[in-house]
């Protein structure tokens, strides 16, 4: 892209963003009423256009068209369907306690929408991760520019579709292209920032944020440990290893990274592994419709890199023409071996083992705080004590991947894999300013605060008093 060109691509920005100020200021967004009929022309919208969506999704990353509902538009669904059934409640003013002091007022909370936001989403799941923090933006009453990523092209151009379908560019608008339109994007003053990505990328998200002091929502990654006990149920831990982790081809940034396994029980779970890696993906995974392929070159060369054929004991092919690499078991893996450097993000499963929980709370206090953690087992004391003493973003118990369907709880991350988070009441929360107000009576006005004060010792003892 020519300068002449980059330029003009971000006077176009420039526009479109003044046109979405002066529409936010018209205070159009603010009415229940406005916000509930755009949630549910989206929802109609997602409804109408589930296949395309599905032939986009599996043109980009050849999900099947199961899996294109179960992990994308029927979470969108999910995420409006809540966020419809209890907008009136989230919006609403929330009546706090007065002090003594100032008996003769109320105080409340009110939730208020930031105004401009910027919504910029990944390639991994480019539909769910798009169109899941935009209804939350609507909902809580924003205008939003959407940047969908540029490795997704299919998808990001059915949402595009969605969008210009059901929207005014001046409330909704959607932004395609590459590192150029993010980077004329960042540098626009914005009201909030959300972004899902890398770390990498979500620190220079921060940094453009920063001088503008924009408040931003990180949405990151990292390794996320699955620990396995000696007390697991050895064949269900096996089976939902599986699909945690071999979803989407391992891209998805809440699979569980890497398994910490228990010595004693480490062998078995290897061979349950290998058993459910052929039921849930047959012998030849490269023929298998639910078994989905690498982005684009550039992952499927890094992934590569990381497996050490000495330590593959199950799958290890590679077709670079599919860009498609088999689900693939390591084990005897150690913290020095180039999978344990950085985040997989690719269908391969590295063991570790481990023979007490002391190690695992020092080993981890070292690490990177991950978006997620799983453990299975049965040890209620120890569940309850890695759950309270490890630092992470969220997580599940004898499950992976299913937390982030639960639409009451809020999901994110904590230190490198995010800031923030979303999902439900705390999608509406995140793209709320909630203003605290003190909202005085005129019936009575106690003279105590006022100048001159006569009575020193007394008002002394009157505001020890009331403000205890």
């Amino acid at each position: 892209m020519t300068e002449t060109k980059i330029t003009e691509r971000s006077t176009e920005i420039d526009l479109l963003l003044e046109k979405q100020r002066k529409f936010f200021q018209s205070g159009a967004t603010m009415p229940l009423s406005f916000r509930i009929e755009m949630l549910r022309k989206l929802r109609s919208a997602v409804q109408k256009y589930e296949k395309e969506i599905a032939m986009a999704l599996e043109s980009d990353l050849k999900k099947s068209e199961f899996d294109s509902f179960m992990c994308e538009t029927g979470l969108v669904i999910c995420e409006i369907n809540y966020l419809l059934r209890n907008i009136r409640h989230l919006a609403k003013d929330r009546m706090v306690w007065t002090p003594l002091m100032q008996f003769h007022a109320k105080s409340y909370k009110k939730p208020t929408p930031y105004g401009n936001t910027l919504i910029m989403s990944p390639w991994n799941y480019p539909f769910m991760l798009t169109l899941e923090p935009l209804a939350d933006a609507i909902a809580a009453g924003n205008t939003a520019i959407v940047k969908p990523s540029a490795y997704s092209p299919a998808t990001s151009a059915i949402i595009k579709k969605i969008c210009e379908e059901c929207f005014n560019e001046e409330y909704i608008a959607v932004v395609t292209g590459g590192r150029k339109e993010n980077a004329a994007l960042l540098n626009k003053k914005f009201d909030f920032i959300f972004f899902t990505g890398s770390e990498s990328v979500g620190k220079e998200v921060m940094r453009h944020a920063a001088e503008h002091l924009t408040p931003v929502l990180l949405e990151l990654g990292g390794k996320s440990p699955c620990i396995v006990d000696d007390t697991a149920w050895i064949k269900l831990t096996a089976k939902r290893l599986v699909f945690g982790k071999f979803t989407n081809c391992g891209q998805t940034c809440v699979a569980p990274d890497y398994i910490l396994c228990h010595s004693s029980v480490k062998d078995k779970l290897v061979a349950e592994i290998k058993k459910q890696i052929v039921k849930q993906y047959g012998e030849n995974p490269f023929e298998n419709d639910g078994f989905g392929k690498i982005i684009n070159e550039k992952h499927f060369d890094r992934i590569a890199s990381l497996i050490d054929p000495d330590k593959v004991v199950h799958g290890g092919q590679l077709n670079r023409e599919t860009l498609q690499i088999a689900p693939t078991v390591m084990d005897n893996v150690t913290w020095d071996d180039a999978v344990m450097q950085q985040e997989i993000f690719g269908p391969v499963m590295p063991i570790l083992t481990f023979d007490s929980y002391d190690e695992i709370y020092d080993l981890l206090a070292d690490k990177a705080k991950p978006l997620a953690l799983y453990i299975f087992s049965q040890n209620q004391k120890k569940i309850k004590e890695i759950t309270s003493r490890c630092r992470f973003g969220g997580g599940c118990i004898n499950d992976t991947l299913m937390h982030i369907s639960v639409n009451a709880m809020g999901f994110g991350g904590v230190g490198e894999s995010g800031m923030g988070s979303y999902h439900g009441r705390d999608g509406f929360n995140a793209f709320s300013h909630t203003k605290g107000i003190l909202r005085r009576y005129n019936w009575i006005d106690i003279p105590v605060r006022y100048n001159p004060h006569p009575f020193e010792k007394w008002d002394s003892f009157l505001a020890h008093l009331f403000m205890r």
